[in-house]
C-alpha cells in the first residue's frame, strides 16, 4: 500500500517521498487508515517495524496549524528514543512551515524546552518525568489536545514510569485518541489500555525471527577502546570483498569510515545526514563494486537491497534483536553462504542473551587474532593462490597473450641483476603487504550470566541491576524510601533522565531518606546531570558519587574564616592592650 493512497497532507506526502519511503510496512498499512478514522489503537510491534510513522503520520494530519498550542503528545521512556522520535517528526513537516515540535527531556534546560512550547509547538515528544515536571510547573497545557502516544510503552512501564505516566494522562480532562504501541502485551499494559482507551482496535504484526541457514555468526568479545584495531584485523583475515560495517550511531559512522580511509581501505559512508542525491550515489557505487566496505546506520540502510554481499560487520551491537535480524539478513541470500561478524564488550552481554533467544540460534564465541597469526594465515592464503595460479601454468601451458608482457618484465629485471629470488620477493611485497600489528591481546573474557548453575541458566538478579556491582561506579541519590521512592523508579529515573540504558545500571539499594546504584564507569558523569533537579515520586533530587568527600573549597573557605576570625581576635586583644 502506498502513501500517496492516504488522505493525508499534500505536506506530508511531500516530506515522505523526500524522505525516500515509497511503500507502507506492515505495521503502518494497518495502523494508519484506523488511526485517520479517528479510533484508538493498541498495537503490537517491535523496534524497527515503522511503527513511528505508523503514529506520526495521522497526528500530523489531524493538527490544525493555524492553532498555535500542543495538540500531539508522545511519551518515550528515554531521552535517545525522544530524540530520534522528535526527528521523525521534523522531517515529517519539513514542508509545513507552520508546524513545529518541542522536545522534553531531562538533562537538558528547561528555558530551551520552555521557548519551543512557549513558540507554539503542536506536537510535543518527551520522556514521562519531565513531561510531568512542565505539567506540575503550568509550562504545558492539555486542554486542547488532540492525540495522545505511549511507544515503547512495556518498557516505560518496566522504568517505573507507570504512575507518571497516569498522572499525565489524568490531566487531560476531555476526550482524545490515543495510540498504545508496545512490543510485549503482559497485564499492566492491557490495564492502562483499559483504563485511558475507548475500544481500541488491536493490531499485532508479528516480527520475522528466521536467521537464514547459509550465515556463519561469529562474536568476538573485544577489551574497551580496541574495538577498531580489531575490526582492522578481521577485515585482513577475511580478505574483505564486499562487507556492510554496522553502526549504531553517525559519529560511530563518521570515525570508522574516516579511520578505515586512513588505513587504506576502500570504504564509503551513509547515514541520516547525508542528503538524497549524495547517499543514493552511494548506493551505486556500492551496488556495482565487487569489493569494498559501506560503513552505515540502520536507518540509512534501509534502502539497501543487494543480493551479493559477503560479510556483515555489527561494528556496535544492536540495540534490539529485530535490528540484529535485519542487518545479518543482507548476506546469505538467494541460499548463497555469508558471514556475519559481531564486535562485542563485556557491557553487551544481556544484548547478546537477547539476540541469541530471540534467533533460537548461539553465535559462535571466537578470538581475535594476534598480529603473528594474521600472518600466518595471510601467508597460507597466498601460498594457497599461487600454487592455484601455477598449477594453472602447468595444465595450460599455452597461456594468455598477457604471459608474454610479464616474461618481457621479469627477462628486463634479470638483465638487471636481481635473481629470481629477489623478484619473487619484491611481487609479494607488492601484492601481500604485511601490517605490523603490536602483539597485543584485544580479547576480552565475557562475565556470563548463568556462570556455576546447572544447564547454564541465568543467576537471580540482586534488585533490578544487571550490571556486576564491581563494575561500575556507585552514586548516590537523595530521594529514598520517605519518598515513596522504590528501585523501579530509581531505575526509570536514571535511564530517562540520561539516556542509558538499563544494562549500564548494575546493584539499586533504597534506604530511608537516599538511594544507591551502579552505574557504568563510563556514564556517571551523564548520570549525575541528568538526575540534577530531576523529580523522583515529587522530590526534587540531586545526585553524587558515593562516599566522595565534601568539596574541598568549601572546607577551605571555613578554615579560612577561621584564620580571619583568629586574627581578628588578637588584633582586637592588642587594641585592648
Amino acid at each position: 500500500m502506498k502513501f500517496s493512497t492516504l488522505a493525508i497532507r499534500e505536506t506530508t506526502l511531500q516530506a515522505v517521498d523526500q524522505m525516500g519511503i515509497v511503500e507502507m510496512t506492515p505495521i503502518q498499512e494497518r495502523a494508519i487508515p484506523v488511526l485517520l478514522e479517528g479510533k484508538d489503537v493498541i498495537g503490537r510491534s517491535q523496534t524497527g517495524t515503522g511503527k513511528t510513522l505508523a503514529f506520526a503520520v495521522p497526528a500530523v494530519t489531524a493538527i490544525d496549524g493555524a492553532e498555535r498550542h500542543p495538540q500531539v503528545l508522545v511519551l518515550l521512556p528515554t531521552r535517545e528514543l525522544a530524540i530520534q522520535v522528535a526527528g521523525e517528526f521534523d522531517k515529517l513537516t519539513a514542508f509545513d512551515d507552520a508546524l513545529s515540535v518541542a522536545l522534553l527531556y531531562g538533562g537538558e534546560r528547561f528555558d530551551r524546552q520552555l521557548a519551543a512550547l512557549r513558540g507554539g509547538a503542536q506536537i510535543v515528544v518527551g520522556t514521562p518525568g519531565r513531561t510531568l515536571d512542565h505539567l506540575r510547573r503550568g509550562t504545558l497545557k492539555l486542554d486542547q489536545l488532540k492525540t495522545a502516544v505511549l511507544d515503547e510503552a512495556d518498557e516505560m512501564l518496566d522504568m517505573g514510569f507507570r504512575e507518571d505516566i497516569e498522572g499525565i494522562l489524568s490531566q487531560i480532562g476531555h476526550p482524545v485518541q490515543t495510540a498504545l504501541f508496545s512490543a510485549t502485551m503482559p497485564k499492566p499494559i492491557l490495564e492502562l489500555a483499559g483504563r485511558f482507551q475507548h475500544g481500541p482496535v488491536k493490531i499485532e504484526v508479528a516480527p520475522k525471527r528466521v536467521v537464514a541457514s547459509g550465515i556463519d555468526q561469529k562474536v568476538f568479545i573485544v577489551k574497551k577502546g580496541m574495538k577498531l584495531e580489531a575490526l582492522m584485523r578481521l577485515l585482513e583475515v577475511f580478505e574483505m570483498q564486499k562487507t556492510l560495517i554496522f553502526c549504531n550511531t553517525k559519529r560511530a559512522v563518521d570515525t570508522v569510515a574516516m579511520q578505515l580511509i586512513d588505513q587504506g581501505y576502500p570504504v564509503s559512508k551513509l547515514h541520516g545526514d547525508i542528503d538524497q542525491s549524495a547517499r543514493q550515489a552511494v548506493l551505486r557505487r556500492f551496488t556495482r563494486s565487487k569489493h569494498g566496505a559501506l560503513v552505515a546506520t540502520d536507518v540509512a540502510a534501509r534502502g539497501i537491497d543487494i543480493d551479493d554481499i559477503d560479510l556483515v560487520i555489527n561494528y556496535d551491537v544492536p540495540e534490539n534483536a529485530e535490528d540484529y535480524v535485519h542487518r545479518i539478513g543482507r548476506t546469505g541470500r538467494a541460499g548463497r553462504k555469508g558471514t556475519s561478524l559481531t564486535l562485542a564488550q563485556n557491557r553487551d552481554r544481556f544484548h547478546l542473551e537477547k539476540i541469541e533467544a530471540y534467533t533460537k540460534k548461539k553465535m559462535t564465541r571466537e578470538p581475535i587474532p594476534t598480529g603473528s597469526e594474521i600472518q600466518v594465515l595471510k601467508s597460507c592464503q597466498m601460498t594457497e593462490k599461487l600454487a592455484a595460479a601455477c598449477e594453472d601454468m602447468r595444465t595450460n601451458p599455452e597461456g594468455s597473450a598477457a604471459d608474454s608482457i610479464y616474461s618481457g618484465i621479469l627477462a628486463a629485471l634479470r638483465d638487471k641483476g636481481f635473481s629470481d629470488d629477489q623478484i619473487a620477493t619484491a611481487l609479494l611485497r607488492q601484492c601481500m603487504p604485511i601490517t605490523d600489528y603490536a602483539e597485543t591481546d584485544l580479547n576480552d573474557q565475557i562475565k556470563t550470566v548463568g556462570a556455576g548453575k546447572k544447564g547454564g541458566g541465568r543467576k537471580s538478579r540482586k534488585g533490578r541491576g544487571h550490571r556486576d556491582p564491581q563494575s561500575g561506579v556507585r552514586i548516590m541519590i537523595s530521594a529514598g524510601k520517605k519518598d515513596g521512592a522504590k528501585k523501579g523508579d530509581i531505575l526509570g529515573a536514571i535511564c530517562g533522565e540520561s539516556g542509558i540504558s538499563s544494562d549500564e545500571v548494575g546493584d539499586i539499594a533504597v534506604f530511608g531518606h537516599f538511594s544507591t546504584a551502579v552505574v557504568a564507569d563510563d556514564q556517571v558523569a551523564k548520570v549525575i546531570a541528568g538526575l540534577d533537579g530531576a523529580r523522583i515520586k515529587r522530590t526534587v533530587v540531586s545526585a553524587s558519587i558515593a562516599g566522595k568527600k565534601k568539596d574541598k573549597k568549601k572546607k577551605g573557605h571555613h578554615a579560612r574564616k577561621g584564620q580571619h576570625h583568629g586574627k581578628k581576635k588578637k588584633v582586637e586583644k592588642k587594641k585592648s592592650k
